[in-house]
């Protein structure tokens, strides 16, 4: 049976095959669900839009419950044209969003991380 990992992630193209090596490298999926926003770990932060929180509350519950994914990764990173904050900003809210995640998906492993300059994921 295949294995299958969820990202919440940017939409950011620059951040998609980071995201998909790094969870094949260390997780060993063979497919990963990609949610995307631009700036997700502001949006799910925040926690005020719920339009787009809804949204992707329910694609996570596609991914875990119809895919069978055991794990969500939770991205930052810089650059982000929808999330034009600080380093330390969108770490914060990576962890921020970890949390609301976790308290969505009690029995899911999430893991936040922060994709550097050189496109590289970093656990935080």
């Amino acid at each position: 049976m295949k294995k299958f990992a969820t990202a919440v992630n940017c939409m950011d193209g620059r951040v998609q095959e980071p995201v998909i090596n790094f969870l094949k490298n260390n997780y060993g999926v063979d497919y990963v669900d990609m949610i995307t926003e631009p700036g997700p770990d502001k949006i799910l932060a925040e926690n005020t839009d719920k339009f787009k929180i809804n949204s992707i509350k329910e694609r996570v519950d596609i991914s875990i419950n119809k895919h069978g994914s055991g794990i969500i990764l939770m991205v930052g990173h810089g650059d982000c044209a929808g999330n034009h904050v600080d380093k330390q900003t969108h770490i914060s809210e990576t962890l921020s969003s970890v949390e609301l995640l976790k308290s969505w998906f009690t029995n899911i492993e999430v893991i936040p991380v922060w994709i550097d300059e050189n496109w590289i994921v970093n656990v935080l």
